[in-house]
């Protein structure tokens, strides 16, 4: 097995195909303050970024507080229906705009001179207008340079220079978004069930790798193996053993990855934890809306378990955004993905069920939180290069790979793997090294 051994440099000379090999990566990468500031660039200033969701601001003046890599900025709803991301900062002085969380409001207002500004970022006015030459600031609020909508999930891009949205989502990030949006019988989501926020003192990346890992669950999530239920997603990777498990760990490329259940559910409605009985008419309104054969197929598979890079969890009927504040400081936002139906009761599950997984007192997010901040911990001490490396190897040879994406068993790296090894080319710009591997990653992990 051969590491990567091209070189390539960002801003702070930082040798990312060194720090980011074939089957481990430095822990310097979770802690340095150079890192993050190249993150900061390559990644949430030169990608695409997801903000926030169209359910979310319905109505025309609606907005709400979202932060874009380094950046706090304003989604809202323009008064022609349009969806606007702006920078939460007055064009003049800088002083916040809205210091709230969410609202809805016919323009924004700065408290410190009262200038205003169109739901779009437009300076309407600014008082005492003699003092400015033509009576008004030529000015705006700064915007993204490219704002795109998928399936209601929206993204952003501050450069302007990230290309078509569709070519970072890929094949793999369109799916996983489909199969997410495709568990309402209408095909639109309604996130509007509130965001619950955990802030960790813990690095960003650390969360993309944690939520996707299934090697874990048996032994870090050790209240939820006592407490199982016969039939759930999770009896499969935690009774299955060894190379026993027909769930998979996939890599679908572009740093898109998943936790793949569908095959270990022995029931429809597993993921769900309830009968047909139980929400009926929900699904009655699948078959309606995507007739017997699709609708079978939703009520059998369930929704995702994946991660769209950089910041998106689909964390089954979850969904999570991870917002970098510093090199140990991440916070983690999640809300119930909620459907539209004619069945009460299927929203009313979701949200008991997100609270059961997600919520402080549930089964995974308070026991991540702390492994992530030792985790943390271990590397903020200014490893060596000759020490400190995080190894990635499990599944590697027998990792098996087609059409552009990779997969292994639950237990193996293989999401580590896609993640980083897309990090790599992102941070590096490794264009034909990623053109080459099979995955559309520099460096396919087996030599």
């Amino acid at each position: 097995m051969e590491l990567a051994t091209e070189s390539s440099t960002v801003g702070t000379g930082r040798d990312y195909t060194h720090l980011v090999q074939d089957y481990r990566v430095h822990g310097s990468l979770y802690s340095d303050p150079a890192v993050f500031a190249d993150e900061m660039k390559r990644i949430f200033t030169d990608g695409w970024v997801f903000v926030g969701h169209e359910s979310e601001i319905p109505d025309a003046g609606d907005w709400v507080a979202r932060r874009l890599g380094a950046e706090n900025v304003l989604m809202a709803r323009t008064h022609d229906g349009e969806i606007s991301v702006v920078a939460n900062r007055c064009a003049h002085r800088g002083t916040t705009l809205c210091p709230q969380t969410e609202g809805n409001s016919r323009n924004f207002r700065c408290p410190y001179h009262a200038w205003t500004y169109d739901l779009d970022g437009t300076l309407l006015g600014a008082p005492f207008p003699k003092g400015f030459q033509n009576g008004k600031p030529d000015v705006r609020l700064d915007q993204p340079g490219q704002v795109d909508v998928y399936r209601g999930f929206v993204f952003a891009n501050q450069s302007g220079a990230a290309g078509p949205l569709s070519e970072h989502l890929g094949p793999g990030g369109s799916d996983l978004i489909d199969r997410a949006a495709d568990m309402s019988p209408t095909g639109r989501l309604q996130l509007n069930g509130g965001w619950l926020g955990q802030r960790a003192d813990s690095n960003w990346k650390m969360w993309p790798e944690s939520d996707n890992d299934g090697y874990h669950i048996i032994f870090a999530h050790e209240s939820l193996a006592a407490s199982l239920l016969a039939g759930s997603q999770y009896e499969d990777v935690i009774l299955g053993g060894e190379g026993e498990t027909s769930s998979v760990a996939r890599d679908y490329g572009g740093g898109h990855v998943e936790l793949d259940f569908r095959a270990s559910y022995a029931t429809e409605l597993a993921w769900l934890g309830a009968p047909r009985s139980k929400v009926n008419a929900y699904c009655d309104d699948l078959e309606a809306a995507y007739g017997d054969d699709k609708a079978k197929q939703i009520m059998w598979d369930g929704p995702p378990h994946a991660f769209v890079f950089p910041n998106l969890f689909l964390g089954e009927m979850n969904i999570a955004r991870i917002d970098p504040l510093a090199p140990g400081l991440t916070e983690h936002f999640h809300t119930p993905l909620l459907v539209e139906s004619s069945d009460p009761g299927i929203n009313r599950r979701v949200i008991l069920q997100s609270e059961a997984a997600m919520g402080p007192a549930s089964f995974f997010l308070p026991e991540d939180v702390v492994i992530a901040e030792r985790m943390h911990r271990a590397f903020d001490t200014n490893p060596t290069d000759q020490h400190a490396w995080v190894d990635l190897r499990r599944g590697i040879e027998r990792e098996q790979h087609s059409d552009g994406q990779r997969w292994s068993d639950i237990t193996d790296e293989t999401t580590s793997r896609g993640f980083w090894h897309h990090y790599r080319h992102v941070m590096s710009r490794i264009g034909e090294a990623a053109a080459a591997s099979p995955n559309g990653s520099p460096g396919n992990g087996q030599g």
